[in-house]
Order: structure tokens, then C-alpha cells, then sequence
């Protein structure tokens, strides 16, 4: 286990200013134990954290902040028609997209560069284009940071919803992922139903490599890049409606695009509705919402959480105000 610090800077691609009373790097279940042992004698909490890319921090965060450091990646079981993957939580997402479609392990390409660890992504369940990790989860292995347990936790248990997951909901904090197990297939299976990626492979060949290509190039050209403009990637999650709701806000607003979630709810946008406020580019201080994407907050450099806060308040309460739907953040915010 790394040396104990008293103070440690953590990394967050906001660019928040951010100390912790303790970083400490996870190898194994010795590292666990101490790290438990340690927060229990300081009379802190244990906080799993992986690159900071869908959090917004405090100055000063009262804990003991878990890394696993673990970036394997090895082949549980191989098949004619699929392929079983454990995945070590510190492998970097993007990383592991790239290396699955270049093996010819399908799947996961709609999620290409989706910022963040391998551990992290099962948190919110990482989702884009119309496909969500969930599909493809068998297995999450980790500790149980109140006994030191270590546990395994099926597809169904992790219990996995829209951008949510147990990991989010009751085991918050409590679960601290080491590894994920995901089954992928061998054939050339893809889903381009989103228009934007339809629109950008056009008629040329569709295969899981011109997906994940087209993926790359969506984001890179639609998205900001966290290291020259710090950000957590989408900063609020597409609002769910009922059918009521969705007649009542496309009677004023007729174009809104809208992706059927079941026969009584569906999903509509919102960078959609961000932008028809006219919120897209709209700055305070040193936070603003992208000109290049009216979904995602961005800082300077130089912010602090309280105007983080303050910009996102803001941004719900017009969109609420405008259109009687309220916007939910999709990063978690620490005290």
C-alpha cells in the first residue's frame, strides 16, 4: 500500500481544487484491511474514487479516498460465438473499448471514450448511442469496505438502471469494485439507431470498427475535451416522462427529440432543452455551459465547487421555470 500522506491533492476533471485527508492505492485485500483499519482510527469515511470524472469535489474532502490500481485484463472463458473478459477497475475505459473492438470482442464500441476508470463505469452505468454497460455485465468482484469481505455480485444484483446501479443507490461507498466481468460476442453485431450515428456512417460500411470510429469522431468533434476545457462529461441526465407529461411539453414544443424508454415513459433531451433556453455558451464567473455542447458544464480552471453548484441550480431552475421539466445531475456531488 502506498505511504500515507497527510494531505493529497485529487485529481478531478473538473479541475477543482480538492485535498484529501488520505489517497491511498489498492493492490489487494491486505491494502483494504489497512485502509479500513486507518479510517476507523481517524474516525473517517472510506470513499472509492477512480479518475474524478463524474464528480464535483469541496476544497476539502474529510476521507480516505480508495484507488485500485489493478489495470489487468485477462480471458475468463472464450467461445465460439462470445468472450468472457475480467477487467481490472483501474483499466481506463476508452483503453479497454479499443482493445475489445481491435480483438474482435463486440459490444461495447457505442461507448467509446467515455471518460474514466473501468471501476467507476458500473457506478452510474455508463451509457451512450443507445446501448448501456449493463447489457454486458456478468459479474462485479470488490470488498465490502464495512466487514472487508470480499464479494460477487451477479448481473441482476448490481441492479442496474437508467445512468444508476446499486453501486450508486444503497452500496454507495460501501462497495469498492476491484474488477468486472463482461461477456461480449464474436459477431459483427451493431446498433447504429441513433440518428446522429446513423447520419455519420452514412452508406458506407457498417461494421463494429466504422461504429466505434464513428463514436471517436462524434465525441471529439460534439464534446469538449477535459483536458482544455475541464468538465464531467454530460452534466445532466435526459429527462424520463410519462406519456401525460410528453404530450403536455410537445404540444408547446413539437420538435423535441424524444427515444421511447416503454410503452408509458420515454427519454427526451436534455441538451435539447438546455439549448432551446438558451443556456448553450451561457458563463458565470468561471464555469459556463459549453458553446460546444449545451449538455456539459465546463470550469476554467480555476472554480470551486459552491460555483459549480450555483451555475446548475440555475440551469434547473429555467429549464423547470420554461418547460416544467426538472433536470437531474448526473455527477455526485461530495460535502
Amino acid at each position: 500500500m502506498s505511504a500515507p500522506d497527510v494531505v493529497n491533492a485529487v485529481a478531478n476533471t473538473l479541475a477543482l481544487p480538492c485535498m484529501a485527508r488520505r489517497l491511498t492505492s489498492v493492490c489487494g485485500s491486505q491494502d483494504v484491511l489497512e485502509a479500513m483499519e486507518w479510517a476507523q482510527k481517524a474516525g473517517l469515511p472510506l470513499m472509492p474514487l477512480g479518475e474524478g470524472s463524474n464528480v464535483v469535489l469541496p476544497r476539502v474532502l474529510e476521507a480516505v479516498v480508495l484507488k485500485v490500481a489493478d489495470s489487468s485484463l485477462s480471458i475468463l472463458a472464450d467461445a465460439e460465438d462470445s468472450v468472457t473478459l475480467r477487467v481490472g477497475a483501474g483499466k481506463v475505459w476508452h483503453a479497454l473499448v479499443s482493445e475489445a473492438v481491435h480483438s474482435g470482442y463486440y459490444g461495447l464500441e457505442n461507448l467509446a471514450l467515455i471518460p474514466g476508470l473501468v471501476g467507476a463505469a458500473p457506478v452510474q452505468n455508463i451509457g451512450a448511442y443507445g446501448k448501456e454497460l449493463g447489457d454486458y455485465v456478468v459479474a462485479i468482484h470488490g470488498f465490502d469496505l464495512i466487514t472487508g469481505a470480499a464479494q460477487t455480485l451477479d448481473s441482476k444484483e448490481c441492479g442496474f438502471s437508467y445512468r444508476s446501479s446499486v453501486f450508486k443507490q444503497e452500496l454507495q461507498d460501501r462497495f469498492l469494485i476491484t474488477a468486472v466481468d463482461l461477456k461480449l460476442s464474436r459477431a459483427p453485431v451493431v446498433n447504429i439507431d441513433y440518428p446522429v450515428l446513423k447520419s455519420r456512417i452514412g452508406c458506407g460500411e457498417v461494421s463494429p470498427t466504422t461504429v466505434f470510429e464513428a463514436v471517436v469522431a462524434l465525441r471529439q468533434e460534439r464534446l469538449p475535451n477535459p483536458a482544455h476545457s475541464p468538465n464531467a462529461g454530460s452534466f445532466f441526465k435526459n429527462p424520463i416522462l410519462s406519456t401525460q407529461l410528453l404530450r403536455q411539453l410537445q404540444s408547446a414544443e413539437p420538435e423535441i427529440p424524444v427515444y421511447p424508454v416503454s410503452d408509458e415513459l420515454s427519454k427526451v433531451s436534455a441538451a435539447w432543452l438546455i439549448e432551446r433556453a438558451g443556456l448553450r455558451g451561457y458563463a458565470q464567473g468561471n464555469v459556463a455551459m459549453s458553446d460546444q455542447h449545451a449538455l456539459v458544464l465546463v470550469t476554467d480552471g480555476h472554480a470551486v465547487q459552491g460555483q459549480v453548484l450555483e451555475l446548475a441550480r440555475y440551469v434547473q431552475t429555467v429549464v423547470l421555470e420554461r418547460f416544467g421539466v426538472a433536470l437531474e445531475p448526473e455527477p455526485r456531488f461530495y460535502d
